[in-house]
C-alpha cells in the first residue's frame, strides 16, 4: 500500500462478533478474508478477495470483486466503482463499516446498509405500537431503499407458490433478513394463549442461543395486537424483571403480530446482539408489513387445508353413502300373492333412516323401518349397527321373536351409545299363508293400513323408542291383511316434508294412496314420491324420506 501526506481517513466497523479499524491511506486496498488482504475481515460472509478500495487524495471509491454476498455503499450495490464520503456506510457481505475522518472518534457505525438513511432516535426505551400506527404507510426513508420493492415482490409471489407452509415460512424469514439486520428471526404460531416457533433463521450460520419471549410481550401482542420494539430489553423496566424475556444479552429486538381480519395468528420476531443493529420505528413498521404478507399466506394455507379436508370429507361421505346403499336390499323379495317395495332418499349424503325386508327360513316375510336420532355420519353409523343386529337375528334359522329381537337390539344400543342416540322402529313378520301380521311399533310413526273398502287403520306405537332405556317396554300386536289391503310404513320425513311452513301430512298421504286402489306397492310408492316432490317444490329438504309398502294382491 502506498502512502502520501494527505490526512488519513479510517474505515471502522464490525462483523457482529468483533470490531475493526483500518487506515485508508492513498493507494489501493483489497478487502477480503485472506490474511494478506490490506483490509482483512474474518467474517464468513466476506469472500477471500471481496472488494477493492481506492484512495486518491480526497477521493475514495469502492468496487466489488465478484464476491458471493456483495458490496454496497449506503445500500447501493458496488458492482462498478462507487464514490465514498466520510460518514457513508459500506458493507461487505454482512460486515458493516463507516468511513471516518482522522479526527473523528472511532465508533462503530450506527446503521447498516438497508437503514443507512434512517433517522437516529432515542432507543433507550421500548416502543409499543398499536395496529393503527404500525399499519401506516412506510416512510420515504424506507420506500427509497433499493432492495425494498424486489423483496416485497418476491414475498408477494409466495401467496401463489405451491409449497409447504414450513418452506414458505423459512423463505419469508430469508427475505425479511434482507431488509432488517438480525442475528435471529422466527415465526411463532398462536396456540391457545401461548405461541410456539415453527420457523427460525440464523443468518450468520451460528446459533447465539435459545430464546423465549416473556409472557408480558406475548400478552401485549396477542391481547392488544400491538407491535413491540425493545431497544435493549435489559434496560427496559417493563421487561427487565421478566427473567424469561431473552436468554442472552440482546441489544435490540422486535416482534409484530401476524394479523388476519383482527385475529392474531402468530408473531414475527427478530433480534440482534450487535450494538450496531439498533432498531427504530421504521424497522417496526417494515417488520409489520412483512408480517401482514406472511399472515395472508398462512390464511391461504388454512383455506387450502380446509378445502382439502372438505374434499376428503366429501370423498369419505360418498364412500359411506355407497356402503350404506349397498347395505340396503336392492330388490324386494318375491312373495306369492303380495307386492312389496321400499324407497329411501336421504336429505344429506348419508342418512339415519333404515329399512329391510327378507324371507325367513320358515317362509315368512320379515320387514322393518327405522329412524335414528340425528342426521349425517353419526346417524348413518347407528343405522348400520341396528340393521346389522337385526340381520344377525334374522339369519339364526330360528323362529324370530319380535319382542326378543327388539329388546336385544335396544339393549345393545343403550349400552354402547350416548344417551341421545336412540331410534324409532316398526318391525313386522307376515305369514304369507295365513296373512297374519305380527308387529312391534317402538315409538315410530303409526303406519297406515288402508283396507280394500277404504277404511283406514293406524298401527299405533306399542312402546318407546329403542336405545332410550335399559328395559323391555313393548307389546306385540297382531292384525290380518285382506285381499287388496295396503300397508304403508314410513318415516317422519314423509309426512313432515315442508313447503312454506306447511307439512305434507298424513291426510294428503292417505288421499294419494286411496285415489288409486288398483296400484301395486311399487306404483303406490312412486306416486307418493312424485306427489311429495311436487308439494315440496324448491323448499330445502330437512329429513330423510323412507317408505316400505306391502300390498296383498289376491
Amino acid at each position: 500500500m502506498t502512502t502520501s501526506n494527505t490526512e488519513t481517513r479510517k474505515l471502522v466497523g464490525t462483523d457482529g462478533s468483533r470490531y475493526y479499524t483500518f487506515d485508508l491511506s492513498d493507494g489501493t486496498h483489497v478487502v477480503g478474508r485472506r490474511t494478506d488482504c490490506e483490509v482483512c475481515i474474518t467474517d464468513r460472509t466476506v469472500s477471500r478477495r471481496h472488494a477493492e478500495i481506492t484512495v486518491s487524495g480526497d477521493a475514495i471509491t469502492v468496487v466489488d470483486l465478484g464476491s458471493h454476498n456483495g458490496t454496497s455503499v449506503n445500500g447501493k450495490p458496488a458492482q462498478s466503482p462507487l464514490n465514498v464520503d466520510i460518514g457513508d456506510v459500506v458493507t461487505f457481505g454482512q460486515a458493516e463499516f463507516r468511513v471516518a475522518g482522522a479526527g473523528d472518534a472511532v465508533e462503530p457505525p450506527s446503521t447498516r446498509q438497508e437503514i443507512a438513511s434512517f433517522t437516529d432516535v432515542d432507543l433507550e426505551k421500548s416502543v409499543v405500537m398499536s395496529v393503527s400506527d404500525f399499519q401506516q404507510p412506510l416512510s420515504t426513508r424506507v420506500t427509497a431503499m433499493p432492495e425494498l420493492l424486489p423483496t416485497l415482490s418476491e414475498m408477494a409471489r409466495m401467496l401463489v407458490l405451491p409449497e409447504p407452509q414450513e418452506v414458505m415460512l423459512e423463505r419469508s424469514l430469508t427475505l425479511v433478513a434482507r431488509m432488517i439486520p438480525a442475528e435471529r428471526l422466527a415465526v411463532l404460531i398462536k396456540s391457545g394463549d401461548s405461541v410456539h416457533p415453527v420457523a427460525t433463521l440464523l443468518p450468520g450460520d451460528k446459533d447465539p442461543g435459545g430464546f423465549q419471549l416473556s409472557s408480558t410481550i406475548v400478552n401485549e401482542i396477542l391481547n392488544n395486537k400491538s407491535a413491540v420494539l425493545m431497544g435493549d430489553p435489559a434496560d427496559d423496566q417493563r421487561f427487565a424483571e421478566q427473567k424469561s424475556i431473552i436468554q442472552l444479552e440482546l441489544k435490540s429486538a422486535m416482534a409484530a403480530p401476524l394479523l388476519d381480519e383482527g385475529e392474531v395468528l402468530g408473531i414475527l420476531y427478530v433480534d440482534s446482539t450487535n450494538p450496531v443493529h439498533l432498531y427504530n420505528e421504521d424497522h417496526l413498521r417494515l417488520l409489520a408489513t412483512f408480517g401482514n404478507i406472511i399472515a395472508s399466506r398462512m390464511v391461504n394455507f388454512a383455506l387450502l387445508e380446509e378445502r382439502q379436508e372438505n374434499e376428503l370429507m366429501q370423498r369419505e361421505l360418498a364412500r359411506a353413502a355407497s356402503i350404506q346403499r349397498n347395505l340396503l336390499v336392492a330388490e324386494p323379495p318375491s312373495v306369492q300373492g303380495y307386492s312389496v317395495f321400499a324407497y329411501q332418499e336421504p336429505c344429506l349424503t348419508v342418512g339415519g333412516d333404515l329399512y329391510d325386508y327378507a324371507i325367513l327360513p320358515d317362509g315368512r316375510l320379515f320387514f322393518l323401518v327405522g329412524d335414528v336420532s340425528g342426521k349425517g355420519m353419526g346417524a348413518a353409523i347407528l343405522m348400520s349397527n341396528i340393521l346389522a343386529s337385526f340381520r344377525i337375528l334374522e339369519g339364526t334359522g330360528e323362529e324370530v321373536s319380535l319382542l326378543e329381537a327388539v329388546s336385544q337390539v335396544s339393549k345393545q344400543l343403550w349400552r354402547f351409545s350416548a344417551p341421545s342416540d336412540f331410534a324409532t322402529l316398526f318391525v313386522g313378520v307376515l305369514n304369507t299363508r295365513t296373512h297374519s301380521l305380527k308387529f312391534v311399533n317402538a315409538g315410530h310413526n303409526a303406519p297406515l293400513l288402508l283396507r280394500a273398502d277404504g277404511q283406514q287403520e293406524w298401527l299405533q306405537p306399542s312402546g318407546t323408542m329403542i336405545g332410550a332405556f335399559d328395559m323391555m317396554a313393548w307389546e306385540e300386536s297382531r292384525t290380518e291383511l285382506q285381499p287388496n289391503d295396503l300397508l304403508v310404513v314410513y318415516s317422519d320425513g314423509v309426512t313432515e316434508a315442508e313447503h312454506d311452513d306447511e307439512q305434507y301430512g298424513e291426510e294428503r298421504m292417505t288421499k294419494v294412496v286411496a285415489a288409486h286402489p288398483e296400484r301395486s306397492a311399487e306404483a303406490h310408492a312412486r306416486g307418493m314420491i312424485t306427489d311429495i316432490l311436487d308439494f315440496v317444490g324448491d323448499s330445502p329438504r330437512s329429513d330423510d324420506i323412507t317408505m316400505l309398502l306391502v300390498k296383498r294382491e289376491d
